[in-house]
């Protein structure tokens, strides 16, 4: 496994017929922010073993299982050694590139539960490090997206923000902080009912609007869809589409103009201008 060129994966894919099946859903994992992003996988068996560096404008495809349920986040600062060991300034799972265990918060985490109906959401009840979106593709039912474009780190209250060298790298979560029954939804809390926003929840819900700002988010925060493949988009902007290679077709989902496939004598050219943006491809078949 290795990066691949833009030409040479449009090669491979041309040349192997590639086929997206009623088992698997493609994932795939873009970084789009300015600084290299370490995505942590949980459970990675499907994901290269549960982590991976991607630089600027580098992307990540992989095949995951019905039945498969975990979560992806990024990390951030990470200084691996030749091995793989290594710290990271957010998101760290232990040390390791390749993730055996949960990140530490505070981490934004894009979470899903593949089966007949999936359920996807973006979670920020354990706090923010980076920007994540999650957009579904070729997928049949509501499929809207999930996450957050909006950087909090810009604007975290100050007794959240978690700071490096002067600059705030991440955003932590109210419960972290305080350690209380109303910010932390247990106890007399435990429940929707007595569970409501707070002021901090409301910082994040405004930044985020279809991420979980709080325990009990759920109405505007969990979405399903059926058969689809998944974009992880780290720094995505509000306006930026995706695109995704399924039933011998690049499917592009441009946020203004909805899902349209590309075909006829545009496709070719639409497929090496897509990935030649993105500079770099992991690919694995």
């Amino acid at each position: 496994m290795g990066l691949l060129s833009p030409l040479l994966f449009i090669l491979v894919v041309l040349s192997s017929g590639v086929q997206v099946y009623e088992s698997a859903r493609t994932f795939t994992i873009i970084n789009n922010c300015k600084e290299t992003i370490w995505p942590g996988i949980t459970p990675g068996e499907s994901f290269n073993g549960g982590g991976l560096e991607l630089k600027p404008h580098q992307s990540a495809v992989f095949n995951a299982p019905v039945g498969w349920s975990g979560r992806i986040w990024g990390r951030t600062g990470c200084k691996f050694d030749s091995n793989g060991k290594g710290p990271c300034q957010t998101g760290d799972c232990g040390e390791t590139l390749k993730c055996g265990a949960a990140g530490k918060t505070p981490a934004s985490l894009a979470e899903f539960t593949l089966a007949t109906l999936d359920f996807y959401d973006v979670s920020l009840v354990d706090g923010f490090n980076v920007p994540v979106s999650i957009t579904p593709l070729n997928g049949k039912g509501n499929c809207s997206t999930a996450g957050c474009n909006s950087d909090l780190r810009r604007n975290c209250p100050s007794e959240l923000a978690v700071r490096s060298n002067g600059k705030v790298i991440a955003c932590r979560s109210a419960c972290d902080v305080f350690d209380t029954d109303e910010y932390c939804c247990r106890g007399t809390y435990g429940n929707p009912s007595t569970c409501q926003p707070t002021y901090y929840s409301k910082t994040f819900k405004s930044a985020c609007p279809t991420s979980y700002s709080y325990a009990y988010d759920d109405p505007t925060s969990i979405f399903t869809c059926t058969g689809a493949d998944y974009v992880i988009t780290f720094c995505s902007t509000r306006n930026q589409p995706v695109c995704s290679y399924h039933d011998h077709k690049l499917v592009c989902n441009n946020k203004a103009n909805g899902l349209k496939p590309l075909v006829g004598r545009w496709w070719a050219p639409a497929l090496a201008l897509f990935f030649i943006t993105n500079l770099n491809l992991w690919i694995i078949l």
